[in-house]
């Protein structure tokens, strides 16, 4: 099987085309590579440097499943220019389906965000209950979600909606709040934690990565799944790191109201079991950059501000 990975040199993807590999799979990883690529040579892997906004460059001859993971990731990212968002989210994602159907793929993933709730109240926030954005990045996740559904009759359509992703991957992220709270326990030897009662619901990126590999290979669970194990709050997750690097925690205020409880029982019923958790993704992190530098690139805003938003980066 040929798998076309979209996105395959970010955060997530750096972790899923070697397992992909590993599956005996031929991957195709098209991603515009703002923030470098880091995937070692496979005879089996193509990469492609590539814009999604250019669907006809897209490289589709012969492929078989697209996961889809191409994005303007999170909030503060999408709101540096909305415009592009709205592209590379929606528009990107219509053009890529409708060129899909074209060739002939029957397969589509989409990687969407559990952030399509919005603020929930529930002790269950299950596929079920309806989606209610509040931010330009989550809106234009809920209407790609839509765009895709509208495709389900001519392709077999996932979408996963994960929640907050934390570990280590070759191209790092330390601006969501796992790695975040790491990475500021290291570097500064201080936690600061603005409000600390909103729940994150979390997922190891391994076992994001094996979500896909496991609809992948039980393809009759099409449909929209939630991924996301330990639903935490933001006071708890600085102590988890507390207890591996004995610093303050600062307390701040916050104007995020978000906070909801992702249940990922539909995903669970298929037969997928997570084999990782939040402690593990401290531990890892701390292991691989202990005595290491914190740097811009490790932050989506900041190098889209030095490199893309400048026009230093194309």
């Amino acid at each position: 099987m040929k798998i076309l990975v979209t996105g395959g040199c970010g955060y997530k993807g750096h972790r899923l085309i070697p397992k992909l590999l590993g599956e005996g799979y031929e991957v195709i990883a098209f991603d515009i590579q703002w923030f470098g690529n880091f995937l070692p040579p496979h005879p089996k892997l193509r990469v492609v440097q590539g814009d999604i906004l250019k669907p006809d460059t897209i490289p589709l001859n012969g492929v078989d499943t697209i996961i889809h993971l191409a994005s303007i990731a999170n909030d503060p990212c999408a709101d540096l220019d909305p415009k592009l968002t709205w592209e590379v989210v929606t528009l990107a994602t219509m053009q890529l389906a409708n060129r899909a159907r074209k060739f002939g793929i029957r397969r589509f993933l989409y990687a969407s965000s559990g952030s399509v709730y919005g603020v929930k109240g529930e002790e269950k926030v299950t596929e079920e209950l309806s989606l209610e954005p509040l931010s330009e990045y989550n809106k234009a996740k809920m209407v790609a979600e839509r765009v895709l559904l509208s495709y389900q009759d001519e392709m077999e359509i996932y979408i996963v909606r994960p929640g907050t992703v934390c570990g280590y991957s070759p191209r790092m992220r330390f601006d969501v709040v796992v790695n975040m709270m790491v990475m500021q326990a290291l570097s500064k030897g201080k936690m600061t934690v603005l409000g600390g009662g909103q729940i994150r619901p979390n997922i190891h990126i391994e076992d994001i990565c094996d979500v896909y590999l496991h609809l992948l290979n039980y393809p009759e669970y099409v449909g929209i799944y939630n991924a996301a194990f330990e639903n935490l709050s933001i006071i708890e997750i600085a102590k988890l790191v507390q207890k591996y690097l004995p610093v303050e925690i600062e307390i701040k205020p916050s104007n995020d109201p978000r906070s909801y409880r992702m249940n990922s029982d539909k995903l669970l019923r298929t037969g997928f079991q997570p084999k990782k958790n939040v402690e593990e993704a401290i531990g890892e992190m701390i292991s691989q950059f202990r005595g290491k530098a914190d740097e811009d690139r490790y932050y989506n805003v900041k190098w889209m501000k030095q490199t893309v938003l400048t026009g230093s980066i194309q």
